[in-house]
């Protein structure tokens, strides 16, 4: 069966949501899916959004039953989020976010964090299968006509930060739900997708040839920036997406903890203490507690009921209450100051010891982050160096749950234009018409059909140049290391699925011996072709990748010796940077490496 559908799939931190634009036709109009899913204790209930929680049941309770499964003993949904202010010890959340942390193995069974004796723990790759699996088996009840949603063209989205080792992890997760044939795509530009589809050919009223776009996204787990550059192409507009972020693992999760410490303070100064279980439930009632109090401007606070110590799932609770100018105030001097453009995130010494956790970022100020990578990315408002205005954005697209507060968002714009006016550069202007809550899911859809040729693509590739390190002969001398130069093998904007043509260089390479590959990335060196050669650089010019250390399989060669080879290089559909050496000399058909870029250290994959 054909696929009628190109489907988007945001799997979000906090949520998650489904889209579908019809591939046959002229109607290129995207529609929200909603999802069925417990949202009581035995009540079924249907919405635009699953809360991407999961929730592992007590023998105590009945099944938690779904029409297409009668005897399920987890839920995945609203009653899962739900669970997670009285049971947190049974809750699964952020998934996403420790799928995207390499300081764990991501397919080892450590989900939930502090979890009840009787629940078998999973990894985030499994985590995120649930979610994906439920999302598929609603579809198929909703719309059985239709035929499974593996059958669609399926595109799922995932944060632009995200490196070679989580894009990999989210396609084994949509494998194992059944999804033979997916596509990835960036969720700032899923957001842009959906901006584009809303508006119509509007949308060219609002973004003009020299715009520079801002595209700022902060969810549940992640935030994340982009620049977007709208351009002259043929004498039509067109959209060149020209850098991206860091993964900042700053979110909306970093403010429910925040809020939760605040709470925890007034509890303790009523006497009562919380231990770890209390602790993180009453980060559950704070999350729920400020999404309600952000969407409904009729309330100024909210209660806080907590169980008590000792209980497994019910019993005696504690009552605070969170204030909306509570959470307006510590939100907006915590996360968004006023700072300087010249402000940068303070990183905070480390300690030796550690539990299991997020590795969270060090500075929780968002404007400061935006303030480094706008002078990262040639957009920062004031030049170091000449103190002229470089190219600022002009345009702001917000994306992003934690954006639906509109006094967060004014602050950033209020923020952002500050900095502009004191280099009398003009303000941003923010485009209208974004849906923060589902622009994901809808502008995934969205590009399915683009990539039948039927609406505007926006122009991306890597996000940064990639070299490879090799090392340069010489003797051995006391105190000195061989020279490492830099060669690129994917320049910047390398698109997916394309492959780099590398001039004719003789490279060496050993085989059967453990070796270790330098890779090194920029995201300011945007020139550097495919062979150039970098032989030194300013601190800060290229960053280098944790290294892979594996060994080359010898293959009939003796261990240890030194193959000729030349290099190959390619990225692949999910963007993954693919290095392949192919023997000069081979010695069996097709003699060949291959090493599959990820940044996780020691983590590659070799054929």
């Amino acid at each position: 069966m054909s696929a009628r559908f190109a489907v988007g799939i945001d799997l979000g931190t906090t949520h998650s949501a489904l889209a579908l634009a019809a591939l046959e036709g002229d109607d290129a109009r995207v529609s929200v899916v909603d999802i069925r899913q417990l949202v009581s204790a035995g009540g079924l209930g249907k919405s635009a959004l699953l809360p991407s929680f999961l929730y592992f049941g007590h023998d105590s309770e009945a099944p938690l039953a779904l029409p297409w499964d009668g005897a399920r003993r987890f839920a995945v949904g609203e009653y899962a989020r739900l669970r997670g202010a009285e049971a947190p010890e049974r809750v699964i959340a952020s998934a996403k976010s420790w799928l995207s942390y390499g300081g764990v193995d991501r397919r080892a069974g450590t989900l939930p964090i502090n979890a009840a004796e009787d629940i078998e723990k999973i990894s985030p790759v499994e985590a995120s299968f649930r979610y994906l699996d439920h999302l598929s088996e609603a579809f198929r009840a909703a719309r059985p006509a239709d035929g499974d949603l593996a059958a669609q063209e399926v595109v799922l989205t995932v944060p632009a930060s995200f490196d070679a080792g989580a894009r990999d992890l989210t396609v084994e997760a949509a494998l194992a739900a059944g999804f033979d044939q997916v596509t990835l795509l960036e969720e700032p530009q899923a957001a842009l997708y959906a901006w584009i589809e809303q508006n119509g050919e509007a949308w060219r009223d609002h973004l003009r040839v020299g715009d520079r776009l801002l595209v700022i996204d902060i969810g549940g787990g992640t935030t994340d920036f982009s620049l977007i550059d709208a351009v002259e192409e043929d004498g039509s507009l067109a959209l060149q997406r020209v850098a991206v972020g860091d993964h900042i693992l700053l979110g909306g999760d970093n403010m429910d903890l925040a809020l939760a410490h605040v709470v925890g303070q007034g509890l303790a100064e009523q006497g009562n203490e919380l231990d770890r279980f209390q602790h993180g439930a009453l980060t559950h009632a704070c999350r729920s507690a400020k999404e309600r109090l952000f969407s409904d401007h009729a309330l100024e606070q909210l209660a806080i009921v907590l169980p008590s110590r000792g209980s497994q799932l019910l019993g005696k609770s504690m009552r605070s209450e969170l204030r909306r100018d509570q959470i307006e105030r510590y939100l907006l001097n915590g996360f968004f100051p006023r700072v300087p453009a010249s402000e940068r995130p303070k990183a905070r010494p480390r300690a030796g010891l550690t539990q299991v956790g997020l590795p969270y970022a060090s500075d929780p100020a968002i404007t400061k982050h935006l303030a480094a990578f706008l002078g990262r990315h040639g957009s920062s408002v004031s030049d170091a160096t000449t103190g002229r205005v470089a190219r600022p954005p002009s345009a702001i697209l917000f994306n992003g749950g934690v954006l639906k507060a509109q006094v967060l968002r004014a602050r950033l714009l209020e923020t952002l234009n500050g900095w502009l006016e004191e280099q009398g550069a003009p303000a941003a202007r923010v485009l209208p018409g974004e849906d923060l809550d589902l622009a994901v899911a809808r502008g995934a859809a969205y590009y399915g059909l683009v990539r039948h040729g039927r609406g505007l693509r926006i122009r991306g590739g890597t996000a940064h140049a990639y070299y490879v390190g090799i090392e340069s002969p010489m003797p051995a001398l006391p105190g000195l290391e061989p020279p490492v130069l830099a060669l690129c093998v994917a320049p910047f904007g390398m698109e997916e699925g394309s492959e780099a043509a590398l001039p004719p260089q003789e490279l060496f390479v050993v085989v059967g011996e453990p070796v270790t590959f330098r890779f090194f990335g920029s995201t300011t060196r945007r020139d550097d072709k495919a062979g150039f050669v970098l032989e030194r650089w300013r601190a800060g010019e290229i960053e280098e990748l944790p290294p892979i250390e594996l060994t080359l399989p010898p293959a009939g060669r003796a261990a240890g010796e030194v193959v000729a080879v030349q290099l190959q290089a390619s990225v692949t559909a999910i963007g993954t940077l693919k290095l392949e050496a192919l023997a000069q000399t081979p010695i069996i058909a097709d003699e060949r490496w291959q090493i599959e870029l990820s940044v996780r250290s020691g983590a590659a994959s070799e054929v």
